[in-house]
């Protein structure tokens, strides 16, 4: 195992100020001591990037970051991410681990934390992550079992992640506008004999030229009978001169998502489909109302699962309605709580909350989905989109 301490020869990248990253730093102390932890190892990505700005994709091998009680950082990950993690973060203790047949990085972490001082101490770990495979949790256990004592602490940087400051609230709102950005480009293009792919092209194209990011996951892309479905698969079709389109996308800003969902008709659009995207968008504005501090997650799909049964489509409708979202990483910008039936996760001003109608009538084959991105308000809840949730027709 070797180390790299910071120095002053490289300015780094960091996207908020020293200010916002104490806070956060405090109240994770805080956390630490209220569930009477020593030291927590974070295995996921977002965690890393959101307690010290550290930016990679490096997460799919081994890496860590140990934050004790007092405060300290140090972070362990390969030769790839050394100078990345130096460039991107305010960690100035960089441990690496030697790439090698038989490595197990699991034992370089255990050497970290005795030489922190932590044997026989009580550490969270968070299991649940990307980053932290079966495999190497196993091998953790391994060579932590009898050294130190572990207990799940995947829900502490989780919890603080989902109501945002100010200043992430700021890059939220710039997603919205790329978000908005894509979705003119989408507009724009659609029509008869278009190729998705050209849509894609110019969607992804409008955000990068707004300074925007890759989005943690593939935006959702398809018609004909791709149009019910939501997930993206491989394969690109051009557009029928009577057609429908299907999209899900996320504007992306500092790693922030605000995403949107929408139904494009090409060629005149039935009036079952008229009647579906209305149903939608009063499930939508239903959803919307009751996204409000105090109310809780299961509320909103109470509402959006009233409107839609009451409209007749309870077959049409999924199980969830939408999710939280903040700054998230591959494989998914989905992030914290999720509505469905009976979440009892308590809505609070600084929430960001994508809700989506996914309407997939399997009997005449139409699809309608309304879906846009808020922000949980003192009073309410506020969409972030300058979009007409008028439906669209090409």
């Amino acid at each position: 195992m070797t180390s790299l301490r910071m120095t002053d020869t490289m300015t780094r990248n960091l996207h908020f100020p020293d200010a916002e990253f104490a806070a956060r730093r405090s109240r994770l102390q805080a956390k630490l001591a209220a569930a009477g932890l020593d030291a927590l190892l974070m295995f996921r990505q977002e965690s890393m990037y959101y307690m010290t700005g550290y930016d990679t994709f490096g997460y799919v091998y081994f890496q860590a970051i140990v934050m004790t009680a007092d405060g300290r950082f140090v972070l362990l990950a390969r030769s790839a991410d050394q100078r990345q993690a130096a460039f991107t973060s305010i960690v100035d203790d960089i441990r690496v681990w030697v790439d090698r047949a038989d490595a197990n990085p699991a034992e370089d972490l255990r050497a970290i934390l005795g030489e922190l001082g932590l044997e026989g101490a009580r550490l969270g770990v968070e299991y649940d992550s990307y980053g932290l495979t079966a495999r190497e949790g196993h091998r953790l256990d391994a060579a932590l079992t009898g050294f130190v004592t572990l207990e799940d602490a995947s829900h502490l940087v989780s919890e603080l992640r989902v109501t945002k400051s100010d200043a992430e609230i700021a890059y939220v709102r710039r997603a919205a506008e790329l978000c908005d950005a894509a979705w003119d480009a989408a507009v724009s293009r659609a029509g008869p004999g278009v190729d998705e792919a050209d849509i894609l092209a110019d969607m992804h194209s409008a955000i990068f030229r707004g300074g925007g990011d890759d989005p943690a996951n593939e935006f959702i892309i398809g018609s004909g009978p791709g149009a019910r479905m939501c997930r993206y698969y491989s394969g690109r079709r051009k557009l029928d001169r009577q057609d429908q389109l299907t999209l899900e996308f996320a504007g992306t800003y500092r790693h922030y998502h605000s995403a949107m969902m929408r139904t494009i008709v090409i060629g005149d659009a039935p009036g079952r489909q008229r009647d579906l995207w209305a149903a939608g968008c009063d499930a939508l504005r239903a959803c919307e109302e009751a996204l409000r501090p105090g109310n809780t997650v299961g509320d909103v799909f109470a509402a959006h699962a009233r409107t839609l049964d009451g409209a007749g489509l309870s077959a049409f409708r999924l199980n969830a309605c939408g999710y939280s979202l903040g700054t998230t990483f591959a494989p998914n910008w989905m992030d914290g709580y999720m509505a469905y039936a009976g979440n009892p996760a308590v809505i609070e001003p600084g929430m960001v909350m994508f809700l989506h109608m996914i309407i997939f009538d399997d009997e005449t084959g139409l699809a309608a989905t309304p879906g846009r991105t808020s922000l949980v308000t003192a009073k309410g809840s506020e969409p972030l989109s300058r979009a007409s949730l008028d439906l669209v027709v090409k």
